[in-house]
């Protein structure tokens, strides 16, 4: 078991200790840091060289690795682990030119600091599927230059020339004496070499690979099947208060008068009562106590004239409609050809309007954070974040504190779905700040479910109207898309920028299928919902709402489906291959409706999507039960140009695949009155075990540029569902969720 804290330095230890992480918590009331220590590589005057030298990314080699007396190796993760498998990941790629196994590894989140920024772009967030495919080389290089490290070390050692030596796993091996010394051993000497220049390094030749590309045993599966993983919602410090809130019911709200606070503060536990700008505060020994205290407060919420107020009477359903009506053409996003031309010249024309509805990220662990104040001057937050450096200078800029006097600890992640990004009003962090800084201790925040609800950020709704001039044969010569919508980046940013939010329409654009005319444009649409990024983002929606209406098309012109798509991907021969492996790993394209094997009666639907650097293909298999949809099947195909861990590739894409029937069967967030309606999930259903979906999975590495992995399975599942429903009941499928639908 491990345990471990950050400190700013790389400590010496000659004997790692080990501790119960559990009872350390306990025992001291820390959570981040290194308490198993080793010797660094490289410390002492390897540190004192670099320090003052403007490195390429990823080259600071003792901001990231630690190797022990055992030959273990710490390592700070730049990417944040959430469930996905980065922390196994990386230590494939690190330690495949490092020449260390990935089991000897022990990862732990990297704490803000501009060393860890090495994606391509200089950013360092995790999200959009980025981590792997955009710091892929660099981390590679990594582990090359700690290995020349630990190779220039050994040379020393045995007074040898460098070019004589090798390495074996954990290991340099000199052949000719065939003497060997382990990279524990060779520590020591490592930690005072310089970090060699970056170009003095070369990687490995795939075909030499011993752990990139195999199905490595995720790292973090024993801690979290024992309870032994740490999420922010377990992180204690000495001395600590905890506390919960009430907001207001509506979003612009402030709290006025409190009818019942001599009661509440009288409750057993309760430290103190107070005034946040959208919620009220109770501060208590323990959460439960502050739980029950806080939602005892009769509180007068107030309207004020001046405030940006989620209107009284908003209502989702009518909301959706005034998108349906919206006027006008939009902004083009992407035009090919002549879309006039092309509706002139076609010999049938149909037209239609789909929906997305708005969505809750419900992810499993609710929002806290822990504040600490220090007597130095500095801040330590414990939070859940996706971007450590992003949340440091927001804080900076809320509280005024040099960002280095602010210190981000990183637990684990108890769900992404892009819920854990700067969203203002939905962070549970500000509260713990104020809520610390004025009782003098630290405080632990957490919200409720409820509360998690009430203030949560959605996916954006749309209404998106379709256009398509079909020829002779029933082939689309032109189509337009028209999205009524306010983008997740307009939506956090509050207006529409000087150009179009891109992650409104992804999805719709960008497409491959060989269609003469097409016009994608968006008309924008401000709601008063809070919007953040939801997992695939635009393509969630946007992939469902095309492909739908591909099929749409197809019924139209009196064309199978699946043909239709090969029609259109002629002469794309990375596509054409992703498709036919969908259908043979099907059985072979089988488009229904027929009858199974157990009586029922069956369809299935095929859909595609391209996001985030990746190719998918899905086909679904469903039948009607009790008037609600059965999914049995999903098959999926998808292409990422080339992958790490198939074993992480596969359980992504049955996560997603989930995820995605979730959101197509069940999910949506309503308001009425201007509230969400649901609070819990008991009015926000999410996709039970009983309807999930068995899953077949083939992974196809074309050899193109690396992809994301994360994201992109989701987006081709919805709509190869509704495209299954269609086929089998005869009714066109234009919205989601499905239990809108009667199907009896």
């Amino acid at each position: 078991m491990r345990e471990a804290a950050e400190p700013s330095e790389f400590s010496l230890s000659e004997k790692p200790a080990n501790l119960s992480r559990r009872r350390f918590l306990l025992a001291t009331g820390s959570v981040a840091g290194a308490l198993v220590l080793g010797i660094g590589l490289p410390v002492g005057q390897a540190r004192a060289q670099t320090a003052q030298q403007t490195l390429p990314p990823g080259t600071r080699v003792p901001a990231f690795l630690e190797i022990r007396p055992d030959s273990s190796v710490r390592f700070l993760s730049p990417f944040i682990e959430g469930g996905q498998g980065i922390f196994t990941a990386m230590a494939q790629i690190v330690g495949e030119e490092l020449d260390a196994d990935p089991a000897t590894f022990i990862v732990e989140n990297a704490p803000a600091g501009d060393e860890y920024k090495v994606m391509d772009s200089g950013m360092r967030i995790t999200g959009g599927s980025q981590s792997v495919r955009t710091s892929y080389t660099t981390m590679r290089r990594l582990g090359a230059l700690a290995r020349h490290m630990l190779l220039q070390a050994a040379a020393t050692a045995l007074a040898v020339p460098l070019a004589s030596l090798r390495t074996e796993p954990g290991k340099v091996v000199h052949d000719a004496s065939g003497q060997t010394l382990t990279y524990g051993e060779l520590a020591s000497r490592a930690r005072d070499l310089p970090v060699p220049p970056a170009d003095a390094v070369s990687l490995k030749d795939p075909a030499q690979f011993r752990w990139i590309g195999k199905p490595v045993k995720r790292l973090d599966a024993w801690e979290k099947s024992t309870g032994q993983a740490v999420y922010t919602i377990d992180c204690r410090v000495e001395d600590m208060l905890h506390a919960a809130v009430q907001h207001a019911p509506r979003l612009g709200m402030t709290p006025g008068a409190w009818r019942n606070e001599a009661q509440v503060r009288a409750m057993k536990g309760v430290h103190s009562v107070h005034r946040l700008p959208d919620a009220v505060a109770v501060v208590a020994e323990r959460w439960w106590q502050a739980k029950r205290a806080v939602e005892a407060l009769q509180v007068e919420w107030l309207a004020p004239a001046d405030a940006e107020l989620m209107p009284a009477d908003f209502s989702s359903d009518d909301f959706a409609r005034t998108l349906a009506n919206a006027p006008g053409d939009g902004q083009e996003a992407e035009v090919k050809g002549d879309l006039a031309a092309g509706l002139s010249a076609a010999k049938t024309t149909l037209s239609a309007t789909y929906h997305s509805q708005y969505l809750n990220h419900a992810q499993l662990e609710p929002p806290s954070a822990l504040a600490r104040f220090n007597a130095d001057g500095t801040l330590e937050l414990w939070i859940p974040n996706q971007a450590p450096e992003m949340f440091q200078g927001e804080v900076a800029k809320r509280t005024g504190l040099d960002a280095s006097k602010i210190k981000i600890h990183s637990p684990l992640l108890g769900g992404f779905f892009g819920r854990h990004f700067v969203y203002d009003g939905a962070m549970a962090w500000p509260q713990a700040v104020e809520l610390a800084k004025v009782v003098g201790r630290p405080v632990k925040l957490i919200w409720s479910r409820e509360e998690e609800f009430l203030r949560d950020t959605h996916r954006p709704m749309a209404a998106v109207r379709f256009r398509a001039g079909l020829d002779n044969e029933g082939y689309p010569l032109a189509l337009e898309a028209v999205s009524i919508c306010e983008g997740p980046t307009e939506g956090i940013s509050g207006k529409q920028g000087d150009k179009l939010d891109p992650t409104a329409t992804e999805g719709l654009t960008g497409k491959s299928y060989d269609i003469p005319h097409v016009r994608i444009a968006q008309i924008y649409k401000k709601g008063p919902v809070k919007l953040g990024y939801w997992r695939s983002v635009g393509n969630s929606m946007n992939d469902f709402l095309y492909e739908s209406f591909l099929d749409e098309i197809a019924d139209h012109g009196r064309l199978d489906p699946f043909e239709l798509r090969l029609r259109l991907l002629k002469g794309n021969a990375r596509l054409t291959t992703l498709l036919h492996a969908v259908a043979d790993l099907s059985g072979g394209w089988k488009p229904g409706p027929y009858i199974a094997e157990d009586g029922s009666r069956r369809a299935r639907g095929v859909a595609m999507a391209s996001p985030f650097g990746t190719e998918a293909a899905a086909i679904a298999e469903v039948s009607i039960e009790n008037g609600q949809v059965r999914v049995h099947r999903i098959w999926e195909a998808i292409d990422p140009g080339s992958i790490v861990n198939p074993a992480i590739v596969e359980a992504q894409v049955n996560s997603a695949v989930a995820l995605g029937l979730s959101q197509v069967l069940l999910e949506e967030a309503q308001f009425e009155k201007g509230q969400p309606v649901a609070r819990n999930f008991d009015l926000y259903p999410i996709l039970p075990p009983s309807r999930m979906a068995q899953v077949e999975v083939r992974i196809i590495e074309s050899g193109a540029k690396m992809g994301g992995i994360g994201e992109p399975p989701l987006p081709a599942v919805p709509p190869a569902v509704a495209n299954a429903v269609s086929r089998l009941t005869g009714q066109r499928i234009r919205s989601m969720p499905l239990s809108r639908y009667n199907f009896s």
